[in-house]
């Protein structure tokens, strides 16, 4: 159960990246894992998917009415201060920032009234997120997780430290041979973080163990499918997650056919010579790059704007050495 003490204030927050910081904050706090706060959402008659509370704490946006009580009772907070994130949330919502704490706030606690047996006043609900895909973890999986930590590196091309291969040749998309995706700017690939299913991508350095296999499906007219086989996870694809259509939202590896064409990318060369290859969800045609432009290793990679010879924009696809 919750320890009262170590929940955060949700009157903290002041715009809807606060509100979400927020929330981490108090899953955090609430010592729980993604199944155990779904079950424990199931046990309270609630629906709140593990995929589903990962999606909502990679978001910017404050979360649905329904989630967001699903999920604090959950964490193990009581009506009342249910009816506090409610409140705040309905405020943000509404009015897209917030005053300060102790002073008057924009809206009120009205828009909470549906979940307490008040007339409601909030508008319906969106689009239920996407699930993460089929995870099926079996003995053999996790054997072949450890094996995987041993023999990685012999398998990925030699020249991986982090940012030796910034200068490297560059690779343009092929079928048919596992790949790393390496950014030009950083030398950095792309990667899943071990022990985790959220499924989001990270640029880490090439030559550490980096996961999931990537490999190219093309699909015709410049577009192709990024398409991946996770040591525990199976077969899955990269897409941008919830089919979002702004800039800053995430990558994120799951099950294929859930996001339409937000799963399939434009791949096109910068350059004479080649300098790069732009990586541009079909659905948006924004570009993959990095959080901010972050060289940094563990920057996330997200869907940003286009503008200019970006070579943090710019990518090649180093085919790994069979083994």
């Amino acid at each position: 159960m919750m320890v009262e003490d170590r929940a955060p204030d949700p009157q903290e927050a002041r715009s809807g990246p606060e509100f979400v910081a927020l929330l981490r904050t108090l899953k955090d706090a609430s010592g729980l894992t993604f199944r155990e706060l779904a079950l424990r959402a199931e046990a309270a008659g609630d629906v709140l998917p593990r995929s589903t509370i990962a999606n909502m704490l990679a978001r910017a946006s404050v979360p649905r009415e329904e989630l967001l009580a699903a999920f604090v009772r959950a964490c193990g907070l009581g009506p009342d201060q249910i009816r506090d994130w409610l409140a705040v949330r309905a405020e943000l919502a509404a009015h897209g920032r917030r005053t300060g704490p102790g002073e008057p706030s924009v809206g009120g606690p009205a828009a909470t009234g549906a979940l307490f047996g008040e007339p409601p006043t909030v508008p319906l609900p969106g689009p239920p997120a996407p699930r993460r895909r089929i995870r099926v973890l079996t003995v053999a999986t996790a054997a072949a997780v450890a094996l995987a930590a041993g023999v990685t590196a012999v398998l990925l091309v030699p020249g991986d430290e982090d940012g030796d291969r910034a200068n490297g040749p560059v690779t343009g998309p092929v079928t048919g041979r596992t790949v790393q995706l390496r950014s030009v700017d950083s030398g950095l690939c792309f990667s899943e973080k071990r022990g985790t299913d959220l499924g989001w991508l990270y640029q880490v350095p090439c030559g550490q163990d980096t996961i999931p296999a990537f490999s190219l499906l093309p699909l015709g007219d410049d577009a192709w499918r990024i398409v991946t086989d996770h040591p525990v996870y199976d077969k899955g694809c990269t897409g941008v997650i919830d089919q979002a259509p702004d800039a800053g939202a995430p990558l994120q590896d799951q099950e294929c056919g859930l996001r339409g064409r937000a799963e399939e990318f434009l791949i096109q060369p910068v350059g004479d010579p080649v300098e790069g290859y732009r990586i541009r969800p079909a659905h948006t045609r924004l570009c993959v790059g990095t959080e901010n432009g972050s060289v940094r290793r563990g920057a996330r990679l997200v869907q940003a704007g286009c503008a200019g010879q970006d070579r943090g924009k710019l990518f090649s696809f180093d085919p790994v050495a069979p083994g």
